[in-house]
């Protein structure tokens, strides 16, 4: 399961999607998950999910790599479909002691779960569209006016790409890490959920320490550099707009116009 976390990782591509500035597809996301949180039903979520699909259809990542990421996180979805569909008032449908389901908390549940799903979806689809020094750059450039009040913008920006950055060499990492222990006999797959977390000892361990030694090595090689910080450095390629971003500008607040215009009249 672990290897097949690919959320953070960049799709090699030359899609549409591939070549917008990376401010664009920021607000793109954020305005998605804006109209994500405005869905009460399903006329909401038909349009959130054909919105979604021209996105994904666009940007030309294979629908079995999405879904590969989503596998890492279903047990974080199961707890929050438990948590929310024992929560809610209407006409119950099961009950047993304090515990009841009712329709309203089953309609909720449907609508969270669909919600964090696409939201996942929408956000994986710009990372792996996006090369994380482009990301980091957009989200500075898109935060620039914080900025005026001390926020330390260009930090969280590098962090914020590092940390991107070292994703992919962590998967490669842990990958050589389970086939060593896999020749030496490990089982991760059998036994019940502890047995498992306990195989996978002998794999984050080691897993550890290279993260540590990497780290190291990454602010030796920036102090030798005399990195003190991205604030006023220069930028080989320069954020600019295109026509493309334009449009899809036009084309994500028309939707999100319609998101709202629907629920305020509904």
């Amino acid at each position: 399961m672990i290897r097949d976390i690919t959320i953070g990782q960049y799709y090699s591509g030359s899609s549409v999607i591939h070549r917008m500035d990376p401010r664009t597809k920021l607000a793109i996301t954020f305005l998605y998950a804006i109209s994500l949180f405005l869905c009460k039903d399903w006329i909401m979520i038909l349009a959130a999910t054909a919105f979604l699909c021209i996105y994904v259809a666009v940007s030309r990542v294979p629908i079995t790599y999405i879904c590969r990421g989503l596998k890492v996180i279903w047990m974080f979805i199961l707890f929050t479909a438990i948590f929310s569909v024992f929560n809610g008032d209407g006409r119950v449908l099961w009950s047993w002691h304090r515990l009841r389901i009712t329709d309203n908390s089953v309609m909720t549940t449907v609508l969270v779960v669909i919600r964090l799903v696409y939201l996942i979806i929408g956000s994986s689809v710009m990372t792996y569209t996006t090369r994380p020094m482009n990301l980091a750059n957009g989200l500075e450039s898109s935060l620039g006016f914080l900025k005026k009040i001390k926020v330390p913008v260009s930090d969280m920006a590098m962090m914020l790409m590092i940390a991107l950055r070292f994703i992919p060499i962590f998967m490669e990492e842990l990958d050589k890490i389970m086939k060593a222990q896999l020749s030496r006999g490990a089982d991760f797959e059998s036994g019940n959920i502890f047995k498992r977390i306990k195989s996978y000892v002998p794999v984050f361990v080691p897993l550890f320490v290279s993260a540590i030694r990497r780290a190291t090595d990454l602010a030796q090689a920036m102090d030798a550099r005399c990195f003190d910080g991205s604030e006023g450095r220069s930028r080989m390629n320069p954020l600019k707009y295109s026509g493309t971003d334009y449009v899809s500008y036009a084309i994500v607040l028309v939707y999100l116009g319609c998101m709202i215009v629907y629920r305020c009249v509904m």
